[in-house]
């Protein structure tokens, strides 16, 4: 049995190999979704985060994993999204309604680990870039989809906030701000679109092994001057389970926010972090 079959999912920032964004995506055909893969397909070196960071740039991985998605007998779009350019996303809206006749859930997955770092090093440009993507992007592709979803008479809001949304922690300035308001934004659609069957979840995930989880490493091996191997070690060891989580892991928790077994479930901010030990 393929729980979402007959559904189409929208999902953001798919381009990176090792992300949560494409294990969501291969989950989500897995369970039958047709699904529409979304980055940016192009080099922005203010979102490297000091080159530290692999983002998803390459047009050609993305299409290989709507090919990927294709193999498990789903329809697969890739379409290049700079969720700051707004007359590129409702295009991109556009063209998953037009080619594969609606969206039923949304999977806003890009994000920006940009506005880290110590507190009075984070300058302006950082600030607005962390805000523009993790926060203004997020918001206008759920107004630009949620008329969609009332149109078929529901569906299901999946945002990546990160255990950061919903606590303070020393060196994450910009990034816990946005964090917290997407776990805020959350919130509010979840009460304000429930009457028109529209559920709104969070993800937070901890540390997952990612690409950003890598330059989360790098970052705290360059400000404590130890090797890149010890600061994974510290990482893994902040959870209760003694390990970083891997990408599938969360994907898993997403198809299960966004599916019928989670029918009951909005306005939730679930933590996927095994029993990290977060900060004030």
């Amino acid at each position: 049995m393929k729980p979402l079959a007959g559904k189409v999912a929208l999902l953001t920032g798919c381009g990176n190999p090792r992300g949560m964004g494409r294990a969501t995506a291969l989950r989500f055909a897995a369970a039958g979704a047709d699904v529409v893969v979304t980055d940016l397909c192009r080099h922005d070196e203010a979102l490297t985060f000091g080159g530290l960071l692999r983002i998803g740039e390459d047009p050609d991985a993305l299409e290989a994993l709507a090919q990927e998605a294709r193999a498990q007998g789903v329809r697969a779009l890739a379409l290049a999204l700079d969720l700051r350019d707004a007359a590129q996303l409702r295009a991109a809206v556009a063209r998953a309604v037009a080619d594969l006749g609606g969206i039923d859930i949304l999977f806003n997955n890009a994000g920006t680990g940009a506005g880290a770092g110590p507190f009075l090093e984070i300058d302006d440009d950082a600030w607005d870039l962390s805000y523009a993507i993790n926060v203004r992007g997020l918001v206008r592709l759920c107004r630009e989809v949620i008329p969609h979803m009332r149109r078929r008479g529901g569906g299901a809001i999946v945002n990546n906030a990160s255990i950061a949304g919903l606590s303070g922690r020393a060196g994450y300035g910009a990034y816990a701000a946005t964090k917290h308001a997407v776990v805020g934004i959350t919130r509010v659609l979840a009460d304000e679109f429930a009457a028109d069957g529209i559920r709104v979840n969070a993800v937070c995930p901890g540390n997952i092994d990612t690409d950003m989880g890598a330059a989360e490493a790098g970052l705290i091996a360059a400000l404590e001057g130890i090797g890149v191997d010890a600061a994974y070690r510290r990482l893994g060891a902040e959870a209760a389970l003694q390990r970083m989580g891997r990408p599938e892991e969360v994907a898993d928790a997403v198809v299960y926010l966004a599916g019928p077994q989670a029918s009951f479930l909005t306005g939730v901010a679930l933590p996927v972090s095994g029993g990290m030990r977060t900060g004030v």
